[in-house]
């Protein structure tokens, strides 16, 4: 990245061809972004998570998660969420913020879980909720799924266990680590979904 010829066109579209190879290619480093919630006692929580769709149009990322898990109710009391993502070898730190909807019930949600292999449906079919304590190493899975390739009729029973989470992006914070001196942007979605921007202090 030549940073004399760098124009703010030029950032957020390689924010979103960034995000678009971190859905779609699995050695990308934002693949695996860590999404952001805070839970009902004020404290934010942080876990890393698989990077679904990256969608430009409409302004969000999609992850899939367990109906159950704790994260769930964080959105629930409190929508405000936010996303890391850094590419070492570019030198670039994407930090997102927006709203988090989660949908169980949906046709985007229907469609993903179509789509989900059976080593991925196989998640969902754990016996309790994600978090609950638990007196042994356990993966929680049934004794006689460990390890094994679940059939889609014994995946099919998850599937009330399987909710997306589309993260609608407000603003993206972007930097570049540079060793003549970091760069900063920041991109808001307008009314008209066009991304405005501007450079920042680092």
């Amino acid at each position: 990245m030549d940073r004399d010829k760098l124009s703010l066109d030029a950032v957020i579209a390689d924010i979103w061809q960034l995000l678009h190879e971190g859905a779609t290619q699995r050695k990308s480093p934002l693949h695996t972004p860590v999404l952001a919630s805070t839970d009902v006692n004020g404290r934010p929580r942080q876990r890393i998570m698989v990077l679904r769709e990256a969608n430009r149009e409409q302004s969000f990322l999609r992850f899939h998660t367990d109906s159950r898990s704790p994260k769930i109710r964080d959105f629930a009391d409190n929508p405000s969420a936010s996303v890391l993502g850094y590419d070492a070898d570019k030198k670039v730190q994407l930090r997102m913020h927006g709203i988090a909807n989660v949908e169980t019930n949906s046709m985007l949600a229907d469609t993903a879980w179509s789509a989900s292999a059976l080593f991925s449906r196989r998640c969902y079919l754990i016996e309790q909720s994600p978090g609950t304590t638990a007196k042994a190493v356990t993966t929680g899975l049934p004794l006689g799924l460990e390890g094994q390739k679940p059939s889609e009729e014994e995946t099919e029973l998850a599937r009330d266990n399987f909710a997306i989470i589309r993260f609608k992006i407000v603003r993206i914070d972007w930097l570049y680590l540079h060793n003549q001196g970091n760069i900063s942007a920041f991109f808001e979605r307008s009314e008209n979904r066009m991304w405005q921007g501007d450079w920042q202090i680092p």
